[in-house]
């Protein structure tokens, strides 16, 4: 029992830096409709930069978090003003090949760049587990998981309540009406991928704190993707709830199934994906697109 107890307290908390990244796609999604297939690549920037800004500049954290946040925040926001805005009232696939594309250029040029720095990031956190009613919990894994939650309550918060999220939530459901009304358009997605961008910087901290640097980070951006279609593609609590339960079932599947079928974790969240895609194709929070003909 205490086995299948570790194991569920494990993926809750890989779960709740999952819903983080998955909220970093969901944020421009919601906003634009725009799938950004280079998520983990911005976690993985985010990361190097914060890495960087400690090691190589001799910042303390709060610096470096900041000086990464700038750069991958500016970064954004030129990729959206010079290339996605060019891309307004172009096919889907135009979008999806640029973000793949730059996907590519960010994975092949960011370890050149930064070559030579240490891509692990140390948070000011004991690394001795503690116990918990019988369970040991590494305190790196619950301080990680539980700003990972507040920062994913904050950006629901800020969808729900603030003015921009309002104006942001009104482009998404019609932009015509959102431009009649006089919402800026483009600065409002700026702002989304902005925001996506300062996600990301905590997400790929998060995840390169928790399990180590390299390609790990990018690579989980893949994990996204189940996520965002089990949740709800526009939907933030739905990303959170879908987060969670896949985290759960991968450090259930890696602590039962993988001794007897290796590798069966690893592809468990793709096999809800693709119940999910039979049963409910809008997810279990999201709503089905309704159109007048």
């Amino acid at each position: 029992m205490s086995f299948f107890i570790s194991l569920l307290v494990d993926g809750l908390l890989a779960g709740a830096i999952y819903a983080l990244i998955a909220l970093a796609f969901v944020v421009v999604y919601k906003t634009s409709r725009m799938i950004n297939f280079a998520l983990g690549e911005w976690a993985m920037l985010g990361a190097r930069l914060v890495a960087t800004g400690l090691h190589a500049t001799g910042l303390g954290l709060a610096s470096a978090l900041g000086l990464a946040g700038a750069g991958t925040v500016g970064a954004a926001l030129g990729f959206n003003r010079l290339v996605l805005q060019r891309l307004v009232g172009r096919p889907l696939i135009s979008v999806i090949m640029v973000t793949l594309g730059l996907g590519m250029v960010m994975r092949g040029a960011t370890p050149l760049v930064l070559a030579g720095i240490p891509g692990t990031i140390a948070l000011p956190i004991p690394a001795d587990p503690i116990s918990l009613y019988g369970v040991l919990v590494f305190p790196g894994k619950l301080a990680a998981a539980a700003i990972a939650l507040l920062c994913a309550a904050a950006v629901g918060g800020f969808f729900r309540w603030s003015r921009t999220g309002l104006a942001l939530r009104a482009i998404a459901d019609d932009q015509q009406t959102a431009m009649a009304v006089g919402i800026d358009v483009d600065r409002h997605f700026g702002i989304a991928w902005a925001l996506m961008a300062a996600i990301s910087v905590l997400a790929g901290t998060l995840w390169t704190f928790v399990a180590g640097s390299g390609l790990g980070v990018v690579l989980v951006g893949l994990k996204v993707f189940p996520i965002v279609v089990v949740g709800g593609l526009d939907s933030i609590a739905g990303t959170i709830v879908a987060a969670l339960a896949i985290g759960t079932l991968e450090s259930l599947a890696a602590g039962y199934l993988d001794p007897v079928v290796g590798g069966f974790s690893g592809v468990s969240s793709y096999l809800v994906l693709i119940a999910m895609l039979c049963v409910r194709p809008y997810g279990l929070f999201g709503r089905a697109d309704v159109e007048r003909i």
